[in-house]
């Protein structure tokens, strides 16, 4: 489910495109490492759209900095399937750094013209994340190599593509500044009433959060922020925080948080604030509707986005946004428009912000329109048609001139 250790945005962003190019009669294989010895070798999600398991490596989870090893097997056992299966393929998207350099080496089997979306940068997440959240030298080495060899890029916001031209020598011509897509017709206003009904949350004003534990999330922020937000002088109901991400074990009627949520927990703890902070764990993307609706605002203060993929997903549901300044909030979050946007890693400043939300009922009833406005130019109605014409000029072997999405956060 969302907000699982290795389960966020990504992921999101590839099963819907499925559904997308699906929809428009195209078939789609998603190539995925084989990581338990019961799942199918091919799931078939519609009558288009496959997931096909590769077997390399042994069939268990593994951390991320191991599995560049296991590449070459994969690319030779995707290779074998494809003969087996009689497919040639016109285009291969590939996620990710490690599926890109995949991507790569399948390319002497397949010769099949290849577009790469990266999602976070290495060289960006090293700049904010500290000695404890580094990135490889090797991850940084490939993704430098990838701008070099694959046919196209997509960045997911301007800057990214600023990053990949001006430090990291990219042909500007090849990269496509495309943004990835929100279901609409799931993320929309809701009841707020019913929907805290449906999820039990109490009356008070809710700050919420969706999210992996991840260092990048900037939940230390969040937790510093929202305890100064607490302690000031309440005439209603004290604010809550609703935690949707990270492990919880339920059973027997039991809730037993995991070992990420604990240190949550714990920090929660010694600030004074552990009583106010409801732990929901990971919930399925259907699900999250609710939250956006029984909401009173939505914090993201990550230290780092490529796109901000909660923030849109809120915005669309109507929910006013709290937001770092970073990576691609700061084009997805329109400033007093459809959110407020604070420094990196500043808890006062986001403090502030999300009193702001919650005391001036008109700010935030002019956020929530505007949100609803920003979040609609995202729509896979736009993003979709945008990611299959780049696909089918890359098939008729066009390298030029390929990006005629237009401005999308300009508009």
């Amino acid at each position: 489910m969302l907000g699982g250790k290795d389960a966020g945005g990504l992921n999101v962003y590839v099963r819907e495109l499925a559904r997308q190019l699906d929809a428009c009669g195209v078939e789609v294989d998603i190539f995925t490492r084989r990581i338990d010895e019961e799942t199918p070798e091919v799931v078939e999600l519609s009558d288009r759209v496959r997931v096909i398991s590769i077997a390399a490596g042994p069939p268990i989870p593994l951390p991320k900095d191991d599995l560049f090893s296991v590449l070459p097997e994969f690319a030779t056992e995707a290779a074998l399937y494809s003969l087996r299966a009689g497919v040639r393929y016109d285009a291969v998207h590939s996620h990710y750094w490690l599926s890109g350099w995949a991507a790569h080496l399948l390319k002497r089997y397949w010769n099949a013209p290849t577009v790469h979306t990266f999602h976070t940068l290495a060289r960006l997440k090293n700049v904010v994340a500290g000695d404890a959240g580094q990135e490889s030298p090797i991850r940084v080495q490939i993704e430098n190599r990838l701008l070099e060899v694959v046919d196209n890029i997509i960045a997911s916001n301007p800057d990214e593509r600023a990053e990949m031209v001006w430090r990291m020598g990219a042909d500007n011509a090849r990269i496509c500044v495309i943004p990835p897509g929100i279901d609409l017709d799931r993320f929309h206003p809701h009841n707020a009433v019913a929907a805290r009904e449906r999820l039990g949350l109490p009356d008070n004003p809710l700050v919420l959060f969706v999210g992996r534990i991840d260092l990048m999330k900037g939940i230390e922020t969040l937790l510093d922020g929202f305890c100064h937000l607490r302690f000031q002088p309440w005439d209603d109901l004290p604010p809550k925080l609703v935690f949707v991400g990270g492990t919880i074990d339920r059973q027997d009627g039991e809730i037993t948080l995991g070992d990420d949520l604990q240190s949550v927990a714990t920090r929660a703890e010694q600030l004074g604030i552990r009583e106010d902070i409801i732990f929901r764990g990971s919930e399925p993307q259907e699900i999250l509707p609710d939250y956006y609706a029984a909401a009173t605002v939505c914090a993201v203060p990550s230290r780092y986005e490529s796109f901000g993929l909660v923030a849109v997903e809120a915005m669309a549901c109507g929910l006013p946004v709290v937001a770092s300044r970073a990576g691609g909030l700061k084009f997805t979050v329109e400033e007093e428009v459809s959110g407020l946007l604070v420094p990196v890693g500043d808890a006062h400043a986001l403090a502030n912000a999300l009193d702001r939300v919650i005391r001036d009922r008109d700010l935030r009833a002019s956020l929530q329109v505007g949100a609803r406005q920003a979040a609609i130019r995202f729509s896979w109605q736009t993003i979709g048609p945008a990611m299959l014409n780049l696909y089918e000029r890359l098939a008729e072997g066009e390298r030029e001139n390929l990006c005629c999405l237009g401005e999308i956060y300009a508009s």
